[in-house]
């Protein structure tokens, strides 16, 4: 989605856009061009990391850029604006503000005529006039209003009129009195922002702080920092036994953001909305592995990568075939059971930028060379970081392969909006009763859990032994399918 504004006939602005599924905020990486430098449309000016997947963005016009909003590893919410460009250089047109209100703090200036509004990171309104430093606690009245008045601006909600001298004795516009009202994540991101929530003055109902007011109240901290750097920074409080804990030598603080955040949310999310089973089974692979070895030679697989996921992946396909229940989603709002006529079929991948699910789409309708081809670029996608958010979106159920790590095998958490997930162990070669020998044997450990509110024991105990049966004769994957 394409998001654009026009400040002018000659400066417009590039407001970070949604590019996933209802995302909210996304990291800025890195920029690709600087103050000066022509872009044309189209081109990518800059790449994104969302809660899903590292996105490059580009510019839907042509001009010269005439300013970069964020620095690189800023996290801006969607429908800010990032980047301004000049679609006219050389005209003779007023130019546009360098910056918004925000990064240039000014003090409130004497009533004047209104000079007209100026667009605004977090909505419209501010008069030229208008904006002031917010006071820091213990502030007199008077410097208290005057950021109420601006704190409304800020946040679109406030008159384009100056802001007018306030009676010193009005106490309906002083700071509240005790612990303010916020909810816990606007607490969480007025502690990172290092900002006190009792200097911010409320505009949600009954007096709660929103996140836009706490943004609000950092804006023009920020911009004071960046003016006089001999100020001490805000910090987050930290336990007075040990002062120093961010860039000690004992400690690392890593701020929680894009994927890792999107992980911990949806892991947190699936554990305590869906109930977990988890079944294992051992099983001797030592044909599947031969099979493998075959393929490897087989022309008609000439070209694409063949491994034991490979059939692993297909033997799940046909075990859902076998039990179509498993494939299915719990829909709460509507209490529903709803049963997927298709397998979009996730694969457990770790990225330098943590885990991600990318999913393999109708992977029930594609033949094993198609299967292996799609597999094969789903993973080389992963590595490169270059995963869209769509490609994560819709799948129905997973595959996790821990085997690769040397680990036996696991306890999977489901994958949110689906209702089984496979993890595969390593496959070992192990002493194995067979025709009734001990010979040693190609074995591993496989473990199905599921969302036991719509996948009972016996169905998922079904589709656990249907998948160990193929890896275990590999022929069934004819008969059977």
């Amino acid at each position: 989605m394409t998001t654009m504004t026009q400040t002018s006939a000659r400066f417009r602005e590039f407001k970070m856009p949604d590019v996933g599924e209802g995302l909210t905020e996304a990291e800025i990486l890195k920029w690709f061009v600087q103050p000066g430098d022509t872009v044309t449309d189209g081109q990518v000016v800059c790449e994104v990391e969302t809660a899903k997947a590292a996105v490059e963005l580009p510019i839907p016009f042509d001009g010269v850029v005439h300013e970069l909003r964020f620095a690189e590893g800023t996290t801006v919410d969607v429908g800010e604006v990032i980047i301004t460009v000049d679609v006219a250089p050389g005209s003779e047109d007023a130019p546009a503000p360098a910056a918004a209100p925000a990064q240039e703090p000014v003090e409130a200036a004497p009533a004047e005529e209104p000079k007209g509004r100026t667009p605004v990171l977090v909505g419209y309104g501010v008069a030229e006039s208008s904006t002031k430093r917010r006071p820091r606690k213990g502030a007199a009245p008077e410097a208290a209003a005057v950021a109420a008045a601006v704190q409304a601006e800020l946040n679109g909600h406030g008159s384009a009129a100056p802001v007018a001298p306030v009676v010193p004795q009005a106490p309906v516009d002083a700071p509240p009195v005790g612990r303010p009202l916020a909810k816990p994540p606007v607490r969480k991101l007025a502690k990172d922002l290092g900002i006190d929530l009792a200097t911010v003055v409320p505009t949600g109902k009954d007096g709660i702080i929103t996140r836009e007011d706490v943004h609000a109240a950092a804006a023009p901290v920020a911009a004071a920092a960046a003016v006089a750097p001999e100020v001490a920074e805000p910090v987050a409080v930290s336990v007075p036994e040990t002062p120093a804990t961010v860039g000690s030598a004992r400690e690392t603080r890593i701020p929680v953001k894009g994927v890792r955040k999107a992980i911990a949310q949806a892991m947190v999310g699936s554990a305590f909305t869906a109930p977990h089973v988890t079944e294992f089974v051992t099983v001797d692979v030592t044909r599947t592995m031969k099979l493998v070895a075959e393929l490897k030679e087989d022309k008609e697989m000439a070209g694409v990568r063949v491994n034991p996921l490979l059939i692993i992946a297909k033997a799940l396909l046909v075990a859902i075939k076998r039990n179509p229940e498993v494939n299915a989603a719990w829909d709460e709002a509507n209490q529903e059971i709803v049963q997927k006529h298709y397998v979009n079929l996730g694969i457990a991948a770790a990225t330098p930028r943590g885990l991600i699910v990318p999913n393999i789409k109708d992977a029930h309708d594609k033949t094993l060379p198609q299967l292996a081809a799609a597999l094969g670029e789903l993973v080389a996608t992963a590595r490169d970081g270059k995963t869209s958010p769509a490609a994560m979106a819709g799948g129905t159920v997973t595959i996790t392969n821990v085997g690769v790590f040397g680990v036996d095998t696991g306890t999977p958490i489901l994958n949110p909006g689906e209702s089984a997930i496979l993890a595969v162990g390593a496959i070992k070669l192990q002493p194995w009763v067979h025709k009734g020998k001990v010979k040693p044997r190609q074995v591993t450990t496989l473990a199905l859990s599921f969302d036991h509110r719509l996948v009972d024991g016996e169905l998922g105990s079904k589709v656990l032994a249907d998948v160990a049966a193929i890896l275990d004769q590999p022929k069934r994957l004819i008969t059977w399918a």
